[in-house]
């Protein structure tokens, strides 16, 4: 198959950055991929949290230059990989995820076809994958593994709980990230009471007035 140039330089700068040997600091701890960018809404959060804003919230820096880390010691990296459209370009980032540092990915995708959080997870293994189905349609593709093929998955759209589900896992390493997950709970508790406590002193009708 015939490859475009830009497609192919992405490959290639994929493939060279596995060949580096960076430290674990400067590298991209989560890698965040979907099928388009129509499917940004659900992966960074619109009206509904996403991944990028529970990241984010978590204290991780996306990291868009690969010789230019943020300043913090947990980052993560978002690219568009299309399973359909672009498969060369979804194996050589599975194929080097783990080489360029990464320790877990999140993958979303849509419609009927959301092979590629399947597929990501197939090539990456044994790095674990998260998928997200960004439509209802998708779900049943997206937990369609056969057994001895891994993926952890999400409901429809909950982009926001993939991420978190990455801090869990490595927070287990990482002291840091368990005292933030910790931390973010209480203050998600926290909310929920004042909520609870402002319904019950003002009322349904002059809470809903508020809101």
């Amino acid at each position: 198959m015939t490859r475009s140039q830009p497609l192919q330089d992405l490959i290639d700068q994929l493939e060279a950055e596995a060949a580096q040997d960076r430290e674990p600091a400067s590298t991209p701890d989560i890698g965040i991929i979907m099928g388009s960018d129509s499917d940004l809404d659900v992966m960074m959060g619109n009206g509904r949290p996403g991944a990028y804003d529970a990241l984010t919230a978590l204290g991780f820096a996306e990291q868009t230059d690969f010789d230019d880390p943020p300043d913090t010691r947990f980052s993560f990296e978002t690219f568009v990989v299309s399973a359909h459209r672009t498969p060369e370009l979804m194996e050589a980032y599975a194929r080097t995820a783990e080489d360029r540092g990464l320790e877990v990915i999140i993958a979303g995708a849509g419609g009927k076809s959301a092979d590629l959080p399947n597929m990501t997870a197939s090539i990456a293994y044994p790095l674990p994958v998260v998928g997200v189905p960004v439509q209802e349609k998708s779900v049943d593709s997206v937990i369609g593994m056969p057994l001895g093929a891994p993926i952890i998955a999400v409901d429809a759209g909950k982009s926001y709980n993939a991420a978190l589900s990455c801090v869990q896992l490595l927070a287990r390493q990482h002291e840091e990230l368990r005292r933030r997950l910790i931390n973010h709970h209480t203050e998600r508790q926290d909310d929920v009471a004042q909520t609870s406590r402002r319904l019950h002193e003002q009322g349904t009708p002059g809470f809903k007035d508020q809101r």
